[in-house]
Parts: structure tokens; C-alpha cells; sequence
């Protein structure tokens, strides 16, 4: 039999353990946990940001990219570890999906998914069960009407522009938009395989190159070559051409008669996340009705969540940038997914006009 003061003394220390597991898991939990999310700029109301982060004890870091390009590269780098959430593009999810990058939905962390309308959860391939619809728009041209001689309205005078344009146009650091707009303006789909299409398409952007000031995104605060007119005209995304606008009232935006893109934006949880109940967490708040409106009248995009809809302003819903009208939805089309040998192809001659 042990002495009794020895048995004493080890109850003492198994108490105090006890004690001080208690106390660290109790610390553990009242720790500030991270969560990581790649995203495009300007793309996140910062006031939704501390909301969340102060409901569920967080920090948010926000990660950004500046291309679709430049946010494939920077996950394929890790294998798309260190990040727990991204928001992608509609052909990126069911590439992300089949790369096994992806955790599937996890609908009991997602009661807010019931606000999504259907039709963008079948949209793209890949995308039900796989990934939450975040925004939708389309891709067309901003320009100054004070610095302009014309008023675009086909992408032919976009790409083939009035000599007072050398210098001073902008582009997308994206093959796939670059080119297909490209094939647009010459009256192909933009999702041609033809090599001869994409041969004439190669054609026209070098005879365009020596006017373009840019290939990269402009930036959309007051800072931006469109502001301070050092850019006179761009290819953009919808909603940021409104957010530019806010800095200066002589920019304006339009879909080429030819029509434009037409994508969607959505929100995919990592597989690797550590923080996977955060991340589902997080994806649910942007999604109850209140905080999906106001984060769409931060970033002028359409939401899929029809229940914000109902509740955003009429100026909003009637602005035809944002919801733009049949005529122009008939005409624009999204992205389709192009065999490699093309793929390829695209790179190349974007390679060249980045030379």
C-alpha cells in the first residue's frame, strides 16, 4: 500500500490538471481563430467584414488576386493549401472540383442556401453540391465619354480603335476574356475552337496592341487610370465599371451590340481548410437576406439571392448595368470549358501581346 501522504500528494496534481485543462481549452475557445479567403479586391464590404468577425470571434484575411489566371496559379503553387475559402469563377469550379480541391457543400452549415435561386447552381458544370452563387454580371466596355471621339458600341471599335486612341486603352490580364471578346468583334462565338477564328482573332489584338496602355486590371478607387484619364477606355466587369464611376461622373458602361460575358461568381470552401465550420459559417452570413443586399450595393453585382432582391431599392434592380435587359442577355455568353490543344493556343498568343 502507497503511504497515504504520497496518494495526497498525487490527487493534488491530478486536480491541478485538471484545472488547468479546463482552463485551456476554455482559452482555446476564447482564442481569436483565422480565416483565410482568396478574393478579387474591392469585392467585400469591410462593414460585413467586422460584423462577422466580431460575431464569431475571427479574423478575416483577405487574400487577393488581380485575374482568374493569377488566382489558378497562386492554388496550384500550394495545391491549394493555406486558404480556407475563395471565390471563383464559373468554369473554375468544376476544374477545382475534379483537381479534389473542394469540400462538398455541407447543406446543415448552409440554411441560407434556400435563398439561391436554382438556376445558378446548375448554371456550370461542377457547381451543385460543390459551390455557394455569390454574383453574377457581365463583362463589356467602360470608357470616358469626355475623352472619346466615339461612343463604342461594337467591340470592332474597341479593337480597332481611332488613332486618338493609341495609349489609351485598357485590357483584362485574362486570355480567356481577351480572346473571346476578340472573336466576338469578328462574329464568331466567343468559345470558337475554329484555329482559323482564333488565327484572325491573334490578328486583330496584335494590330490593337500598340494603343493598349495596359494589360493589367485597372484599379477601381480614385486612383485609377480611368479616373484620372490616363486610360480613356477598358474592357470590365459590369459592376466595377460603376464602382470606378463613383470617382468620376463622365465614365460610362456598355455591351457591345455583339454582346458581351456572361458569368457568375461563387463562393467554394477548401478541402484542406482547418476552419471548414468557419468558412460554411461565413458563406451563410453573406447569404442572410440583409447582409446579401447590402454587400451587392457595395460591388454594384446581381445577387442569386432572391430574397435580397426583394428587399434591395428599385434604383438598384432597374439599373441596367447591374440587371442588364433581355436584349443584352440574349446576345452575351458565358464561357465554355475548351479542349486543352486550344487552351493552349490562347496562351500563346496571349504571351505574344504580353511581350
Amino acid at each position: 500500500m502507497r503511504p497515504l501522504y504520497l496518494i495526497n500528494a498525487f490527487l493534488k496534481v491530478a486536480c491541478l490538471s485538471l484545472v488547468f485543462s479546463i482552463f485551456s481549452a476554455g482559452f482555446a475557445q476564447s482564442e481569436t481563430r483565422e480565416l483565410v479567403l482568396l478574393n478579387w479586391s474591392e469585392y467585400m464590404d469591410p462593414e460585413l467584414i467586422a460584423k462577422f468577425e466580431k460575431q464569431f470571434n475571427v479574423d478575416i484575411n483577405e487574400v487577393y488576386y488581380e485575374s482568374d489566371d493569377l488566382r489558378d496559379a497562386m492554388l496550384l503553387e500550394t495545391d491549394a493549401r493555406g486558404y480556407d475559402l475563395a471565390v471563383v469563377n464559373d468554369l473554375a469550379v468544376d476544374v477545382y472540383r475534379m483537381q479534389g480541391w473542394l469540400a462538398p457543400v455541407d447543406m446543415n452549415n448552409v440554411p441560407n442556401l434556400k435563398h439561391i435561386e436554382d438556376r445558378w447552381l446548375d448554371a456550370f458544370s461542377g457547381v451543385r453540391g460543390f459551390a455557394i452563387p455569390h454574383f453574377w454580371g457581365t463583362l463589356g466596355i467602360a470608357y470616358r465619354s469626355d475623352l472619346i471621339d466615339k461612343t463604342p458600341s461594337s467591340w470592332m471599335d474597341f479593337f480597332k480603335p481611332a488613332e486618338s486612341m493609341r495609349g489609351k486603352i485598357g485590357m483584362i490580364e485574362s486570355s480567356t476574356e481577351v480572346i473571346g471578346m476578340a472573336l466576338r468583334a469578328l462574329g464568331y462565338s466567343a468559345n470558337s475552337n475554329d484555329a482559323r477564328a482564333i488565327d484572325e482573332a491573334e490578328e486583330l489584338l496584335l494590330a490593337q496592341k500598340p494603343f493598349v496602355k495596359s494589360y493589367v486590371y485597372i484599379a477601381l478607387n480614385e486612383q485609377s487610370a480611368l479616373v484620372s484619364g490616363d486610360i480613356a477606355i477598358t474592357m470590365i466587369y459590369s459592376g466595377d465599371a460603376l464602382m470606378v464611376q463613383e470617382h468620376h461622373e463622365m465614365i460610362e458602361y456598355v455591351v457591345p451590340n455583339e454582346g458581351g460575358n456572361l458569368w457568375a461568381d461563387y463562393l467554394v470552401v477548401m478541402k484542406n481548410s482547418t476552419n471548414k465550420d468557419l468558412a460554411w459559417a461565413f458563406i451563410n452570413f453573406l447569404n442572410e437576406p440583409e447582409n446579401a443586399a447590402q454587400l451587392a450595393q457595395y460591388v454594384y453585382y446581381a445577387t442569386p439571392n432572391e430574397a435580397a432582391e426583394k428587399i434591395l431599392p428599385a434604383e438598384f434592380l432597374e439599373n441596367e448595368v447591374i440587371y442588364p435587359t433581355e436584349e443584352a442577355l440574349a446576345k452575351s455568353e458565358p464561357f465554355q470549358p475548351i479542349p486543352p490543344r486550344i487552351k493552349k493556343k490562347h496562351s500563346m498568343l496571349f504571351a505574344r501581346l504580353l511581350e
